[in-house]
């Protein structure tokens, strides 16, 4: 997908069917170091796993991280005004002022685990469509959602964390998680921001409605991502993609980042291979979407804020892998018997 790439998803699509894979001899190369670090053998844990994982994909048997990026997008939807969420849609304006002031949680943890923060708002004058009505997006604003994702990734970063402001965007995240995973509606929505039980009803209700009106297009991921998403979760998508083509590990977030991140997953079996959990959420539905991923959470603090919170705290447990592994002496370096 160059600069200049028509409206057209073909492009997209062929990204999809060609992913690159880790380096095969950077992660031989960590393993064997692994294997003579001075600790018992699986001492650290997953951390091993971590370190050995983010050295296939930088293609480094020894790596650092120097260059984390955060990135959070911005949308609003036309769902929202069902009454869906506890808070009106004029709020996410004011959290990405609030982002871009420097003043939000997320700004605080990427500050703390020295990454670079950006913030997207895709068009928020402009609320996607109500989806129980029609498409949530027709396809150049599909497009223009995914183009903005796909652009915001530092193509020299070395870890990638996206998270998001929207909303409404937990009953998108709930209609593409029973439209990808399959069960009811009731199944996939909670709630969100904090709504009450009649909001809740209403909530699950309003998915239900929108997996009927859409269920002509329920087998393709992408149109799924178009009809039932938002502009935000279509970037999130779209940066995910970009990263695996760069070969950028990326920690996910919470419900809505890991509903925007299975689309790439089923629209190509193995598309998240870049990709860990860097927390489970208190939205109850996250947990089922991530063990349909096969992914577990680094992380259970019972966070639900978003933003890219819980995987921008999850970017310390990242940075003391790599520190172990590639800064802690071998059995050799430090005269110790290995036994």
């Amino acid at each position: 997908m160059t600069p200049d790439a028509p409206i057209d998803l073909a492009a997209f699509r062929e990204v999809l069917a060609d992913l690159p894979g880790p380096d095969a001899a950077a992660l031989a190369g960590a393993e064997a170091r692994n294997g003579q670090l001075t600790k018992p053998p699986g001492a650290l844990g997953r951390l091993e796993d971590l370190a050995i994982w983010y050295a296939g994909w930088r293609g480094d048997a020894r790596p650092t991280m120097q260059a984390p990026q955060v990135i959070v997008f911005a949308g609003n939807h036309g769902v929202a005004a069902r009454g869906v969420s506890a808070f009106p849609p004029e709020v996410t304006v004011q959290m990405v002022a609030n982002f871009e002031a420097g003043g939000a949680a997320i700004n605080q943890l990427a500050r703390a685990f020295g990454a670079r923060m950006d913030v997207h708002a895709l068009q928020l004058e402009e609320p996607t469509a109500d989806f129980t009505q029609a498409p949530a997006m027709d396809v150049a604003a599909f497009y223009a959602a995914l183009r903005t994702g796909w652009d915001a990734v530092d193509p020299a970063a070395d870890l990638l964390v996206v998270g998001e402001m929207g909303i409404g965007n937990t009953t998108s995240a709930a209609a593409i998680g029973a439209a990808l995973f399959g069960g009811a509606a009731a199944e996939w929505v909670g709630r969100g921001t904090g709504v009450d039980n009649a909001a809740l009803a209403l909530k699950t209700q309003v998915v239900a409605e929108g997996l009927v009106l859409h269920g002509d297009v329920l087998g393709d991921p992408l149109e799924v991502l178009r009809c039932l998403g938002g502009r935000e979760l279509a970037a999130m998508a779209a940066a995910i993609l970009r990263a695996r083509v760069l070969r950028i590990p990326v920690i996910l977030d919470g419900f809505i980042c890991t509903a925007a991140a299975a689309v790439v997953e089923k629209a190509a079996e193995g598309g998240l291979d870049h990709c860990v959990a860097g927390h489970v959420s208190a939205e109850g539905a996250h947990r089922r979407m991530l063990t349909a991923l096969g992914k577990e959470p680094l992380l259970s603090l019972g966070l639900r804020l978003g933003e890219g919170s819980g995987a921008a705290l999850a970017i310390g447990v990242l940075k003391g892998a790599l520190a172990c592994h590639s800064g802690m002496a071998t059995f050799a370096e430090a005269g110790v018997s290995d036994g």
